[in-house]
């Protein structure tokens, strides 16, 4: 067994591209050596901004042994009556490479049939290697590839050189017009040379003595060790950004930490300004004191040793204070106009060209912000500052300030509200209306920021669906899957409790006149929507059939919905729990068949999951006519268990209305072993088809039952229809 070495050099890689690309190479190869049958041992990505490679340790000699079976024509076709083979059983064997009496018969499904054992002997790994190492290059994808010079083949940028080895082997693997050699190259300055290989084994510790860091680990070890090390001898300490250690890592093969500063009365800029300065703009670590507050220092990580220090330093303040005059400028200058003043100017902003203009937009949400802080029954001066909020919320992008750093939209309408003398939780809501901004993000610590947050989103969401461009499965240019994530979080983390059909109807009331779709059609996508929204995330948590039973009895108040997912997963796991399951899957059973034949029966099963109207089937059972003890027991039952589901309900106590539920099962078993639902007497079957719509509708306050895998089930059952929709995929 022999070390395989296949490392791939390119001109500077984009950062986001090295990790992804590192990984599908190592990938890909084991994937290809699996696949050849060369039993190998551990397999380890490298990725610098110059090179992605993978080492894969103990690669067998030689591929196993194949041994296989070819079946052909039938055993019939094969031989005469005579038993001689016939033409059909030569030409077989002819395309296996045997004789005809290496022929054997062999039983299948379909007959008896003549086939042909066969042992392909494994090749020298030297020999399948450069095919396999070739064809699993050509697989890795990037967000962009380019071509060079006249080659047809693509990479990330153009491709530079290729290292090979197995063991001591060179394998000549070619890729457009780059051939395949026994060498790696160090850094590119301090080591530019060919750094030559005597063995795979060799390859990170031959590139760190040419002053190259190959694993990413290592490399990001180092930066942040040299980073908090320049930090302490400003005075200060790191501002760990991880996200920025992942990047700067992957901009360098051989960090090296230089530390700055800027002028300290730039500290009276918003912090977020200043990190979105150094860190987003120029890559740089911020500096801060023990208690957290910014210093006028920056830690810049460079790819290259200097010879004089004080130059590189020079060199990355010059930059920072350009960026940060620009920061001051429009800052002091934003600052002299009202935030008021500027909502005005949101009418020559456009939102999208068939929804009209920012200005239009924030009036709808203001609209439907105050209709959301009625449904959640928030207190007048919190709803005041709510309609305060959603009248500024998006005032911030005619200033000078976002229009450069766009990113900072909600910071900065924060900071120009209270230099304006908003109220300071309406500057908070301007900001956290924005909030979460990408997944992990931080929520809205307010009920206002959370309420403007949906109504932005929520009008997003039901614009781009009523003018025909929903996201598809490849695509989401509007972000609509996050904005629909935005309002499930916000609204789950604050406990809005409010109808989602009719929240959604009131964004659709507001969008009329420059709607393209129906209607109707828009309720029904928009919540077809949401539904697959919160399969996808709640069945990250639970099972996906109870996500999708919840969900089946309805999910128009989501804080609800999931309450009654957690409860249903808590006794989900009981020993009376799965049995009634399945006795609840007769009942609907039973149900479904009959409103084939009785459209009163059609018309029970259509009515809302989860909302009980005045009379529901249990009032309409004719008790008089109950002629057997076990159906008159279920009755009773029902009855007294409604009152204690409806009050348990009521007071959000899904455990309780499962647990009344749950002791119905020994009345409907024995309803189900002693009495017949289908009966030839109709007011007797029509009687029992009620108690069974009944039980259903017990149930469906909490889940739809049927929907629950139980045992000896195959798979977990689909969603319904209505939460499903074209475009709604996650």
């Amino acid at each position: 067994m022999s070390d395989l070495l296949f490392e791939l050099g390119s001109e500077e890689l984009p950062a986001r591209f090295v990790n992804p690309a590192a990984r599908e190479l190592r990938e890909r190869v084991v994937e290809a050596l699996d696949g050849a049958r060369l039993f190998h041992g551990a397999a380890r990505e490298y990725g610098t901004p110059r090179r992605i490679a993978v080492l894969v340790e103990g690669v067998a000699e030689r591929q196993a042994d194949l041994e296989r079976e070819a079946v052909g024509p039938a055993a019939r076709a094969a031989f005469d009556a005579a038993g001689q083979p016939t033409k059909a059983a030569e030409g077989f064997a002819r395309g296996q490479g045997v004789g005809v009496s290496a022929l054997v018969r062999v039983q299948t499904p379909r007959g008896e049939y003549v086939a042909v054992r066969v042992r392909e002997p494994g090749r020298p790994a030297a020999e399948v290697l450069p095919g396999l190492l070739e064809s699993a290059m050509r697989k890795i994808t990037f967000p962009k590839a380019m071509r060079w010079g006249a080659v047809e083949v693509t990479w990330a940028r153009p491709l530079q050189w290729i290292c090979a080895l197995y063991g001591r082997t060179l394998l000549p693997v070619r890729y457009g017009d780059v051939a395949s050699g026994g060498a790696t190259r160090g850094h590119r300055f301090l080591d530019p040379a060919p750094v030559a290989l005597d063995e795979p084994a060799s390859y990170a510790a031959r590139l760190r003595e040419a002053h190259v860091l190959a694993a990413f680990d290592e490399r990001r070890a180092r930066v942040l060790a040299l980073a908090e090390e320049a930090a302490a001898k400003t005075g200060g300490v790191l501002v760990r950004d991880d996200s920025l250690l992942d990047q700067v890592a992957n901009l360098v093969e051989w960090p090296v930490a230089i530390a700055g500063g800027f002028d300290p009365g730039n500290l009276t800029l918003p912090r977020e300004v200043l990190l979105s300065e150094m860190n987003g703009h120029q890559r740089y670590f911020a500096v801060a004191g023990v208690d957290g507050s910014l210093r006028p220092a920056f830690v810049a990580v460079s790819a290259t040793p200097v010879m004089d220090p004080a130059v590189a330093r020079h060199g990355y303040e010059r930059v920072l204070r350009a960026r940060l005059a620009d920061a001051r400028f429009f800052f002091d200058e934003d600052r002299k106009v009202p935030l008021e003043s500027r909502v005005e100017a949101l009418g020559a902003v456009v939102f999208q060209q068939k929804l009209g203009t920012s200005l239009e937009k924030v009036e709808r949400i203001g609209q439907i912000a105050g209709w959301l802080a009625a449904a959640v029954k928030l207190p007048p001066e919190a709803a005041a500052t709510v309609q305060r909020a959603a009248r500024l919320c998006k005032a911030d992008l005619t200033t000078g300030m976002v229009g450069e750093f766009p990113e900072l939209q909600g910071v900065m309408g924060r900071e120009y509200a209270r230099a304006s003398g908003e109220p300071p939780e309406v500057a908070a809501a301007i900001e956290e209306h924005y909030l979460p901004r990408f997944f992990g993000d931080r929520l809205p610590a307010s009920r206002a920021g959370a309420i403007v947050g949906a109504a932005d989103r929520l009008d997003t969401l039901c614009g781009l669906f009523g003018i025909g461009k929903p996201p598809t499965g490849a695509a989401d240019p509007f972000g609509l899957r996050r904005a629909c994530l935005g309002i499930i979080h916000v609204t789950l983390a604050q406990g809005l409790r409010f109808s989602l059909a009719a929240a959604i109807g009131r964004s659709i009331e507001l969008l009329a006149g420059k709607l393209t779709v129906a209607a109707e059609d828009v309720q029904a996508q928009v919540r077809a929507f949401f539904a697959a929204r919160l399969a996808a995330l709640w069945s990250e948590e639970f099972p996906l059939d109870l996500v999708t039973a919840v969900l089946a009895a309805g999910f128009d108040d989501i804080w609800a919905a999931r309450k009654r997912l957690a409860a249903l997963a808590a006794i989900h796991g009981s020993s009376e729990f799965l049995p009634l399951a399945a006795a609840f899957k007769r009942a609907v059973n039973l149900l479904v068949k009959s409103a084939e034949k009785d459209e009163k029966v059609a018309v029970l099963l259509a009515a809302g999951a989860g909302a009980r109207p005045k009379e529901g089937p249990l009032d309409r059972v004719d008790h008089e006519k109950l002629a057997e003890e076990a159906e008159r027991a279920l009755y009773k039952a029902a009855l007294a268990a409604r009152r204690k589901v409806e009050e348990a309900v009521e007071r959000d106590d899904y455990a309780a209305a499962l647990r009344e539920v749950t002791a119905l099962k020994p009345a409907i078993d024995l309803f189900f072993e002693q009495v017949l639902v289908m009966a030839e007497e109709p007011v007797v079957r029509h009687n029992r088809i009620l108690l069974l719509a009944a039980l259903r509708e017990l149930f469906a306050a909490v889940a739809d039952l049927s929907q629950i895998q139980t045992p000896h089930e195959g798979v977990a059952p689909a969603p319904p229809p209505a939460m499903v929709s074209k475009g709604a995929a996650k």
